[in-house]
């Protein structure tokens, strides 16, 4: 039972590790990208934020499936 529990501890750390990474990478490309839009033209804050936000959904999905292996344990 103990290898089996670290190991499940261990997948959900890495799912929510991974996808906190992912989320990082991903939103930096974004982020970059939405700042000199809206630097360009001020109209574009409101598509901006929300293409901020898209990226961080893959963060939430990491917490869940890792809230879903806490729970399985």
């Amino acid at each position: 039972m103990a290898i089996e529990a670290g190991l499940i501890a261990l997948g959900a750390g890495l799912a929510i590790g991974l996808a906190g990474l992912g989320a990082g990478l991903a939103e930096k490309d974004v982020g970059t990208a939405a700042v000199g839009a809206m630097a360009e033209n001020e109209k574009l804050f409101g598509k901006g934020l929300i293409l901020m936000v898209i990226p961080e959904t893959i963060i939430i999905f990491g917490l869940v499936m890792a809230i879903l292996l806490w729970v399985k344990m």
